[in-house]
């Protein structure tokens, strides 16, 4: 039986905290980064709840790397694009992105990344995370995109949602492109994803030799790409 959703913040109240966090954190020199991107239109409403589950597991392995930090982003609606405040507290990130109410709009992954290129010169960010089952965009210019993510050594670690082929094909190239790993998940592989997103999270704590130095399933699994 599907589960009730449940209550949403309204996107004032996302706002408002993304705007107040702006000061919270403030970073050492060898500080890392992992910029965490979802998907928050209509199509995935009805697994949303099962989403931010995974997601907020995610967030907890961060708490056993203190030199982590990740910066929440997500699109919907009409042109909405939010990028928030870089955090280090994994449970104050997971439960403001529980309270995110997808509303319908097409997919904005390029608009996404040319920010997160444009972030990329002024802040070192370690990798990219995206969630998401759909592409509305232009295949080449995503390519292209992910290309330049590759030049800003800005790997995207791209996780579908789903079996849709075309996206599928999409997201493994821009993997591929950029330096990064792709997989896909369902309802049925929820323990899966939860240590591939893991596993993300040491490599951008710590690159290859994190991952290695712990080598479960899910951090196997990424190498195997990165190593291509």
């Amino acid at each position: 039986m599907p589960r009730t959703p449940a209550k949403h913040a309204s996107s004032g109240d996302v706002r408002a905290f993304l705007e107040r966090a702006k000061n919270v954190q403030r970073f050492s020199a060898g500080q890392s980064r992992l910029l965490f991107a979802i998907d928050a239109t209509a199509s995935r409403q009805a697994t949303w709840d099962l989403a931010c589950e995974l997601q907020a597991s995610m967030f907890q392995v961060t708490n056993d790397l203190a030199s982590l930090s990740i910066q929440l982003a997500y699109y919907r609606g009409i042109g909405e694009l939010h990028l928030g405040a870089w955090q280090s507290d994994a449970s104050a990130l997971a439960q403001r992105m529980s309270r995110v109410q997808c509303a319908a709009g097409r997919t904005q992954i390029g608009r996404l990344l040319q920010a997160a290129l444009k972030q990329q010169n002024t802040t070192k960010v370690n990798a990219l995370v995206f969630i998401g089952d759909a592409v509305e965009e232009n295949g080449a210019t995503l390519q292209d995109l992910a290309g330049m993510c590759r030049l800003q050594s800005l790997p995207l670690f791209l996780f579908q949602e789903g079996y849709d082929p075309t996206v599928k094909q999409c997201f493994e190239t821009m993997a591929r492109v950029s330096g990064g790993a792709y997989e896909h998940f369902d309802q049925s592989s929820a323990q899966r994803l939860r240590d591939l997103l893991g596993a993300v999270a040491r490599y951008a704590a710590g690159g290859r030799k994190a991952l290695e130095s712990k080598p479960t399933a899910g951090a196997q699994r990424l190498l195997e790409q990165l190593k291509r």
